[in-house]
């Protein structure tokens, strides 16, 4: 009986992730806006659950976007390394 040896890789960052970075630099820029626009004097009932909800919108946007971004990254590792397979 033969044994596989199949290698285990270990993925590792390539670099610096700027969309990371662009992400979390949005995120920053929605809650220093967001902590701006809560200072207003008199606002109508609806100000603050609509800046909350927007606020929060913005962020869980940016969430799924950078999501999708690393679910494209192992998409196209996985394709490179199926199409280096002999």
């Amino acid at each position: 009986m033969r044994m596989r040896h199949d290698r285990v890789t270990i993925p590792a960052p390539d670099g610096l992730d700027f969309k990371a970075i662009g992400y979390l630099s949005s995120i920053v820029s929605v809650l220093f806006l967001g902590a701006v626009a809560w200072a207003k004097e008199n606002p109508p009932d609806w100000y603050y659950p609509a800046l909350i909800i927007g606020m929060a919108a913005s962020i869980l946007g940016m969430g799924f976007r950078y999501l999708a971004h690393l679910r494209q990254k192992r998409e196209i590792k996985e394709t490179r390394s199926e199409a280096k397979r002999p």
